[in-house]
């Protein structure tokens, strides 16, 4: 009984410490996209399953500036986001059908803030924090790529 006890101590401690890095490596091997906010350019990854937005951006401890995820719901709905087990300070974007952002909340890392879009929509731009803001990229502004077609 000892012996059974403590393999499963020794799994579920294996596996508290190989989650945050099996999160990273999928998320690192999520298909991209490449859209366009007028003249900048950015290189997304795209989580459109359950599993790929629930994870999303956590554990990542970098990420470079032209890069984001964007991730993609069957339909339009009123979409929140929280920071639980992401360590970066992002900004996200809550983005209409068409590529129109509906509006821009930064989120602060390791909290469980919900950050909400004001109407309902399909797509969620996550980007570092800032980005939209030193782009002069708000609301009203029309986004470009294969999604919004």
């Amino acid at each position: 009984m000892q012996v059974a006890h403590r393999f499963f101590t020794g799994l579920a401690i294996a596996a508290s410490i190989a989650l945050p890095a099996l999160a990273q490596d999928a998320q690192m091997n999520l298909p991209r996209v490449k859209l366009s906010a007028g003249m900048h350019q950015i290189d997304a990854q795209v989580a459109q399953t359950g599993e790929q937005r629930a994870t999303g951006l956590m554990f990542r401890k970098d990420m470079p500036q032209h890069e984001g995820m964007l991730f993609v719901f069957e339909q339009p709905s009123m979409q929140c986001f929280w920071m639980k087990n992401t360590l970066l300070p992002l900004s996200a974007a809550f983005v209409a059908d068409d590529g129109s952002i509906v509006n821009v909340e930064d989120m602060k890392p390791q909290t469980t803030d919900s950050h909400c879009s004001h109407k309902p929509v399909r797509y969620v731009l996550e980007m570092n924090q800032g980005w939209f803001a030193k782009k002069g990229i708000k609301p009203g502004f029309r986004l470009a790529g294969a999604p919004f077609k």
